[in-house]
């Protein structure tokens, strides 16, 4: 199966018509506040659907109390509830936790008319120890290269051109969505090696607009499946005009529409049990990251392929295990010398 999140969530229609009405209206409040803000989407609907857990426990286990009353005894059953009673991994509470402050710090900074003395007091409770809840599917070049010749022998072409282009760019799995026919052609090759956007996407950041990037693909792990998918669609489907730059697309009720991610995460299924491993798009961000490593690119160069700020999160996305990492250096001869891979060669 691939890799889904368990929240264990308590909202229900009927809880939160009982909720403290002055809840209600704070968390409107509050929303308001993001949206006017330029708050995503789906930053938005999270803080929402995190808050309303917080509200439901207060109605359940608190007396229904109003959150500005809330005490740090309050935060502190609260965060036991979640870890105890829920079972929640520490990186689900932290978020829980983060949203809660995020309204916290509302009421503080802009509500401060009607709550003069308000402070924020989710902090002053320590969160729980970070913990793996999950273990993390590292993937080899060759199982993904398997499963590739597997879903070309089955004229699976689509899923083996996102399942390509996730392998090649490294890109998060709603940024797969947004790449576009016209993206892959010669004139957007650079080096010899990389399909460049000739517009920037959006990707994973801050505001309704997220954070604007130049992506990369590789063209020896991409230009095969991708070409593959365009001549089998050309030949096969007679997919709509205004489609015909959409990447990805599946013939519903009769209509053709853009490939949703529920559907990638219909296929994700698939591949976890093809590759008998839990797959997840993400899990293929990290080997691209990898792959750039072991080839020896620079920190420097793959963070700007990648589009992070920091070059810290090169060794985050880092699976090589530290033996392999030795061994490319050391032998019973002492330091070897390392040959130092192009992107043409990945």
């Amino acid at each position: 199966m691939a890799r889904t999140t368990v929240y264990n969530s308590i909202v229900t229609e009927e809880n939160l018509e009982k909720v403290n009405p002055k809840n209600k209206e704070l968390l409107n409040e509050f929303i308001e506040f993001c949206e006017s803000t330029d708050k995503s989407k789906l930053t938005i609907i999270n803080y929402k659907s995190d808050i309303q857990i917080c509200f439901i426990w207060s109605l359940l286990y608190n007396k229904n109390k109003f959150f500005v009353d809330f005490s740090k005894r309050d935060i502190m059953k609260y965060q036991n509830y979640l870890l105890h009673t829920l079972n929640l991994g520490s990186a689900r509470i932290r978020r829980l936790r983060s949203s809660i402050s995020s309204m916290a710090n509302f009421i503080e900074n802009m509500m401060d008319d009607l709550y003069e003395d308000y402070r924020n007091i989710v902090n002053k409770i320590p969160a729980p120890a970070k913990n793996v809840a999950r273990e993390k599917t590292v993937l080899e070049d060759k199982q993904i290269e398997n499963l590739l010749d597997y879903l070309v022998k089955n004229k699976q072409y689509q899923k083996a051109c996102v399942l390509a282009l996730a392998w090649g760019s490294g890109r998060r799995k709603s940024e797969l969505l947004r790449f576009k026919v016209s993206y892959f052609t010669e004139e957007n090759i650079v080096f010899g090696a990389l399909y460049k956007t000739p517009e920037k996407l959006k990707t994973k950041g801050h505001g309704s607009q997220g954070k604007l990037l130049t992506c990369y693909t590789l063209v020896n792990k991409f230009k095969k499946y991708f070409d593959l998918w365009m001549d089998y669609r050309k030949e096969n489907l007679d997919v709509d005009k205004s489609l015909n730059d959409t990447l990805f697309v599946i013939k519903r009720k009769g209509q053709w529409e853009s490939v949703k991610i529920s559907t990638l995460d219909s296929w994700a299924s698939q591949f976890s049990k093809q590759l008998n491993v839990d797959f997840y798009f993400h899990s293929l961000r990290h080997n691209f990251c990898t792959g750039l490593l072991e080839a020896n690119i620079p920190a420097s160069v793959i963070k700007d392929i990648i589009g992070w700020e920091s070059i810290d999160m090169v060794s985050i996305y880092d699976d090589t295990e530290i033996d392999d990492q030795l061994g490319k250096y050391f032998d019973e001869n002492g330091i070897k010398q390392t040959d130092v891979k192009t992107l043409s060669d990945l």
